[in-house]
């Protein structure tokens, strides 16, 4: 077991890790059962893995390099298993400025490719692209507006 332990600690070392990571690389690593719990709270207690700092890192990472939304971060979280105290601590970690103009910045990117379309149905696919990127409807149709009135991009 502490060979197994040595490498879930490189393993956390390397990277911010969520519980649900670490438990499907302990079980890889031929874990079975009380082990593995045992093994996550030895690491939680010598603060290899920690929950909050993951949803952290992983929602600021996930909007600064790929530039997801809001829906999107979480609902990736969902699937790692975090819990939703976790989530909205990491969500807070974005700030609604920037948030703002990368909404922005990717609606009028998209609806600049789109030049060969009739005006409905670029707003149309814009709309459809940023909702996919998981923005807030809201704030997409804000940013649709925005362009619109906009006489750069008629």
């Amino acid at each position: 077991m502490s060979q197994a332990l040595e490498k879930l600690r490189q393993y956390c070392a390397y990277q911010e890790r969520c519980h649900s990571e670490v438990k499907y690389r302990a079980l890889e690593l031929g874990m079975r059962g009380n082990e593995v719990e045992e093994a996550i709270a030895a690491l939680i207690a010598d603060n290899f893995l920690n929950e909050e700092r993951f949803a952290k890192a992983y929602a600021g990472g996930k909007f600064r390099m790929k530039q997801w939304g809001r829906k999107k971060i979480q609902a990736s979280l969902k699937m790692k298993q975090v819990s939703a105290y976790c989530i909205k601590k990491g969500l807070a970690e974005i700030d609604e400025d920037d948030y703002l103009q990368v909404v922005q910045q990717q609606a009028e990117k998209k609806y600049q490719s789109l030049k060969g379309e009739i005006p409905m149905k670029r707003k149309y696919k814009t709309m459809q692209y940023l909702l996919q990127r998981g923005f807030e409807q809201e704030l997409i149709s804000e940013a649709l507006e925005q362009i619109a009135n906009n006489s750069d991009f008629k």
